[in-house]
Parts: structure tokens; C-alpha cells; sequence
């Protein structure tokens, strides 16, 4: 690791502890241009901003006459302002980045991206480029998170089925004592669960039934529920981004991570530069630096943790070489993504999960 890349990982770390303190989606920054300003970009986001903050500021260290201004939201929200916009013709962002990728491709699907070639486009893996417009960025595997005060060693799940039995073994134990996603709140939530019913479709629906009994605790996001599970609320969170939990563990020694052995999904956070970016120059830089053998680097030491060709984070419960291992899933960002966004599919599987853990009155 470089200095300037151990320095930027320090700086990132600091952001630890307030977040999963319980920090809401919705901020904004402005980060002024370090030298005289030739350049403004702005980037619409669905991913925390502490996480990136060690990347705007490595990309203004590279380019300080660009000013950035960066602005978080919820899935859903980022969503529905890039629709809206595409429809209009105009976009106020330069990019946007989301975790819920299969937003992304129906944004480009309905023609509200830019396509763009580059030497950096083309190191991305297929599995993570879809038409040159939406490139994924990261390597974020899902995992469990669980508090070792709390779940003692022979408890620790470390399958989807563990999990299961479980929850079947010790109902009481465990009662309002896991949490995930909100998946109707949240688009990231609503693909993992999308993903996790077409892995194992019977398997997931008994999984769905056990979380319903134990009346699981659901938030809108990663953070809300990595801060139940840091507060001492939940002992366990199920389908949260290896990222977000690895940065929770870092804050927290009582926490640990697992990798399921029966398989688990990877997935990569999109980026697209909308059709009608004001400044499309500044947002296609924004992403080569991104893509760039630089920006993969501090994204794994400051901002993301897991690479796809490195070993996993220290401390994580799992197979040292992923893919190899045959665990790790890829969620293919392409045209298959668009069924998880078919309107009438999304409804009836929100209703159905509704119908299930999302009855419950929440604490």
C-alpha cells in the first residue's frame, strides 16, 4: 500500500463509527477544487459518501482544478430522480452510482445513458459491463454479520440452511433478534432478495417462513441495520454488503463476518453517465478513474475492502480465493436484471415478502 493510499484508508476509516451510529441517506457535499476551479462535476449517488470519500478526494488529488459535488440518496429516490429527469431530457448529474444496478440498467434500458469506450472500460469483466453504459465498480460480496456476545460458536450460521435451522432450533433466542432490509424501502434490499429466490427457490421460501416467525426486524438499509446490530438490538443481520460490514467490524471487535458456504452473491455497484449529463466529459473521467488499476486500489484499502482477485479482508469467516471456490455468484449486470424491475414481478414478490416478514410491527 502506498502512503498516499494508507493515508486515504486512515481518513476513510474515521467515518466508522458516526455512521453506524445510525446516519440517514440524503447528504451532500461540495468539494471544492484544490486548485484554480476549470471544472464542476456533479455525481448523484446511492452509496454512502463517507465509503467514497477517500476516492473524490484521490480523483481531485489527480484533478484539482474539478470541483465535485456529491449527493446521497436512497435507492428508490435516486431512482425515480434519474426516471424523471431522462423523461424531461435533462439530468443534473455528471453520474450516478447505485447499488441497485438493476435500476441502472432499466434507466439504460429506456435510453437515459451514454455510452463510453475506454481503456478502462474495457478491463471491466463482462459479467460487470452492460453495452458500454452501465460498468460495475466494486466487488461486494453479501454476507452475515452477527455479534459474538451474542451467538455463541455453535450457533454461528454459516449457510443459508444453517440459518434456517437455526431460527428452527432456537425461535425464542432468536426472536427480534435478526434484521434486514426493508426490500419494499429499499431497490438494493429488493434485488438481493430477488437474487437469493432464484438460487434456491424452495430452500429461500423456508427461509422466508423461519425470518417471519422470529419477527425479524427490517430497516431501510445497510447502515440502519448494521447500527441495530452495533446497538446491541439484533444479534444477527442477514444479506448486508460485505463493504458496509467489514467497515462495521472495523468499528466494532464484537462483530463478526461470515460468507455462506452454500453460495454468495457478488455484487457489483453500478455507475452510468446519464444521456443528458451537463458535463458527460467530467462524468466519463469520473468513471475511467474509477475503473483505473488507482482507483480499484484505494477502493479496496479505504472504501470497499474485497477485490475480486484478492484475498478476502482480514478476519472474514470464508474461502480465501471466492470465485474459485465456486461460492461467489456474480449478479450479471444485463438485460436479466430487467425482470427484477418488471413492475407486475416486483409487486407480487413485495407483496408476498410483505405478506411475511414485513407484517410485523417494527420496534
Amino acid at each position: 500500500m502506498t502512503a498516499r493510499i494508507r493515508t486515504l484508508a486512515l481518513a476513510g476509516l474515521a467515518w466508522l463509527v458516526p455512521t453506524l451510529a445510525g446516519a440517514l441517506e440524503g447528504e451532500s457535499e461540495i468539494f471544492p477544487a484544490t486548485a484554480k476551479e476549470t471544472g464542476h462535476l456533479v455525481i448523484h449517488a446511492a452509496t454512502d459518501l463517507e465509503a467514497m470519500r477517500p476516492l473524490l478526494r484521490d480523483f481531485q488529488a489527480r484533478n484539482p482544478n474539478i470541483r465535485i459535488d456529491y449527493v446521497d440518496y436512497v435507492t428508490n429516490d435516486l431512482f425515480r430522480e434519474a426516471r424523471d429527469a431522462c423523461r424531461a431530457g435533462t439530468s443534473e448529474a455528471d453520474i450516478l452510482l447505485s447499488s441497485s444496478v438493476d435500476q441502472l440498467v432499466r434507466l439504460a434500458n429506456d435510453g437515459c445513458a451514454q455510452r463510453h469506450d475506454s481503456p478502462e472500460t474495457r478491463s471491466v469483466p463482462d459479467w460487470a459491463n452492460w453495452r458500454d453504459e452501465v460498468f460495475g465498480f466494486t466487488f461486494e460480496p453479501v454476507v452475515f454479520v452477527y455479534d459474538r456476545r451474542r451467538v455463541p460458536p455453535e450457533d454461528v450460521p454459516r449457510s443459508h440452511d444453517a440459518l434456517l435451522e437455526l431460527l428452527r432450533r432456537k425461535p425464542d433466542a432468536y426472536h427480534a433478534r435478526i434484521g434486514t432490509y426493508d426490500i419494499q424501502a429499499s431497490g438494493i434490499g429488493y434485488l438481493l432478495a430477488f437474487y437469493d429466490s432464484r438460487q434456491a427457490p424452495t430452500a429461500n421460501g423456508r427461509l422466508l417462513e423461519a425470518l417471519s416467525r422470529v419477527e425479524t426486524i427490517v430497516r431501510c438499509c445497510n447502515n440502519e441495520v448494521l447500527g441495530e446490530l452495533a446497538a446491541g438490538r439484533i444479534s444477527i443481520a442477514y444479506n448486508v454488503l460485505g463493504s458496509y460490514a467489514y467497515a462495521a467490524v472495523l468499528a466494532n471487535p464484537n462483530l463478526r463476518i461470515v460468507l455462506p458456504r452454500d453460495y454468495a452473491l457478488i455484487l457489483s455497484r453500478g455507475a452510468l453517465v446519464p444521456a443528458a449529463a451537463a458535463h458527460p466529459d467530467l462524468g466519463k473521467r469520473f468513471l475511467n478513474y474509477l475503473l483505473s488499476a488507482r482507483g480499484r486500489q484505494v477502493a479496496k484499502d479505504a472504501s470497499f475492502f474485497f477485490a475480486e482477485n484478492a484475498p478476502l479482508p482480514v478476519g472474514v469467516d470464508g474461502p480465501e480465493a471466492l470465485m474459485d471456490s465456486g461460492i461467489g455468484r456474480p449478479i450479471r449486470i444485463g438485460p436479466a436484471l430487467l425482470a427484477a424491475q418488471d413492475e407486475i414481478q416486483r409487486s407480487t414478490f413485495i407483496e408476498d415478502w410483505r405478506r411475511h416478514i414485513g407484517e410485523h410491527p417494527q420496534r
